[in-house]
C-alpha cells in the first residue's frame, strides 16, 4: 500500500482544500407569493410553479 514519503506542508494542504467551501444556495423570489424559495421547485409557501399550483397545502 502507497504511504506519502513526505509530510505536505500546511501551505500546500491549503492549496489542495481552496474549492472545498460551502456555497450558500441561491435564492429567487417566488412571483405568486413573494416568498423566497429554490430556482427550479416548487415554491414551499403557496405551491406553485411556473404560475400553475402543482401542490396542496394542508393549512394549520
Amino acid at each position: 500500500m502507497a504511504l506519502p514519503k513526505r509530510r505536505h506542508s500546511k501551505s500546500r494542504t491549503g492549496k489542495r482544500r481552496a474549492h472545498d467551501a460551502l456555497t450558500a444556495p441561491s435564492l429567487s423570489v417566488c412571483p405568486q407569493c413573494h416568498e423566497p424559495k429554490l430556482p427550479h421547485f416548487a415554491c414551499p409557501s403557496c405551491g406553485t410553479y411556473r404560475g400553475r399550483k402543482v401542490a396542496v397545502l394542508e393549512e394549520e
